[in-house]
């Protein structure tokens, strides 16, 4: 199977080529592509010989092209979002793992589609921002979808193997995603004034990058995760609940009328979904520690306080609102966030500048894809004057917290 690995330089492209080094025979890397981390890109190209290499950041490629010219390593450099969508949509390739983060990969992620690929979707703003256009595509040109969010892809496996987007017919009651809690889950509401990036990056379950780690400690990312299983699943957003689960080993469940309910459970690591989609329907090994129950000893399970994460009903909100507000939420997290990264604002005002920009931007609906990056634009634009102000030395006063769903 030939692959192209969009976002090979995180956490997610990381575990994908150490499941695919454990079985050479099965997997060829084509391509590799990432934002503009060209120092990791390069010594992947050197271990894995990709084809292509493919970097958004035009200076970042002319890095890498030097890198491995004089290396003397056969691969065609490649830049910008045109790249990214070539590298996705070549026609000896058999699957896309889609896990850039952010915005950036939904073209690419969509090309994938256009193009009729077997699709390995760790990307949630694609399905957040453009969730009816993307599926249409899938569905139009005969792509296969395989989530790899832990949640998702736990969710897949306890459905029915023949599960057809409708969850009466399949006597499905609800889906259950897990969510960790995040750093904070039991901090003092009074100690998240003081919150430092250092602090919301440093998860106590899973290894992730910067920015899914921060939205992890507002549990935006369980946000998302929500508007993703809407579109995955053709699931309303009253039959899809958050339950915290700090352990982070039952990974999502599915309840079904009869009273049963299916969980799928293993160690908190990602290679497991990764090589469940890249080997569906068969099972192969990933690396991964057999679950101990003994040891686990315990499970705990609580109810999301929606105070304490007024992000995760700001999700709901934008869910049940449609059109181009799960666009505009997106945008204006990933806005918030960098800027909270970037010590421009309090920890506590990512969920205000994002309610703020839904307030602010009005809901249309989405026809096209020109109609989702409208959005996009005109929200990291309110967004970015939220921040402007905020940062000042006299900032205008914020909003109250976000309405619980």
């Amino acid at each position: 199977m030939n692959l192209t690995i969009l976002g090979s330089t995180g956490s997610i492209g990381a575990s994908t080529l150490d499941v695919v080094a454990r079985h050479p025979g099965r997997y060829r890397v084509l391509a590799l592509a990432a934002q503009r981390r060209d120092d990791i890109l390069f010594e992947q190209c050197a271990r894995f010989q990709p084809r292509y290499a493919a970097l958004l950041d035009d200076d970042a490629a002319g890095r890498l092209a030097q890198k491995t010219a004089a290396a003397g390593l056969d691969v065609q450099v490649l830049s910008g979002i045109a790249a990214l969508e070539r590298v996705s949509s070549l026609p000896e390739v058999d699957a896309v793992m889609a896990a850039i983060v952010g915005a950036a990969g939904l073209r690419p992620t969509l090309a994938a589609a256009c193009a009729g690929k077997k699709i390995l979707l760790a990307n949630k703003e694609t399905l957040v921002m453009a969730g009816r256009i993307f599926m249409d595509a899938a569905r139009q040109h005969g792509a296969t979808l395989l989530p790899i969010d832990s949640e998702h892809n736990a969710v897949f496996q306890a459905l029915p193997r023949d599960y057809a987007g409708d969850l009466a017919a399949s006597g499905v009651r609800r889906i259950l995603l897990t969510a960790s809690g995040g750093s904070f889950r039991d901090a003092p509401l009074s100690a998240l004034q003081h919150v430092t990036p250092e602090q919301a990056c440093a998860h106590p379950n899973w290894v992730m990058g910067r920015k899914i780690s921060v939205d992890s400690s507002t549990m935006m990312n369980k946000g998302l995760e929500v508007i993703e299983a809407h579109w995955l699943f053709n699931a309303p957003a009253d039959a899809i609940e958050v339950v915290i689960h700090p352990q982070s080993v039952i990974h999502s469940l599915v309840q079904y009328v009869d009273g049963s309910v299916l969980a799928q459970l293993g160690n908190p690591d990602m290679r497991t979904p990764i090589a469940h989609a890249l080997a569906y329907p068969e099972r192969i090994e990933a690396g991964v520690e057999p679950l101990d129950l003994i040891r686990v000893a315990t499970l705990n399970f609580e109810a999301p306080d929606f105070a304490r994460f007024p992000c995760l009903a700001l999700a709901y909100r934008a869910l049940r609102a449609g059109g181009t507000a799960p666009a505009a939420l997106n945008a204006a997290n990933e806005i918030a966030v960098a800027a909270f990264l970037e010590r421009q604002i309090p920890f506590l005002a990512i969920p205000q500048v994002i309610e703020r920009v839904l307030e602010a931007l009005p809901v249309t609906r989405v026809a096209t894809l020109d109609d989702v990056l409208s959005a996009d634009t005109a929200a990291r634009a309110a967004a970015h004057e939220l921040v402007q102000r905020m940062a000042a030395p006299c900032p205008q006063p914020l909003s109250t917290p976000a309405r619980q769903p």
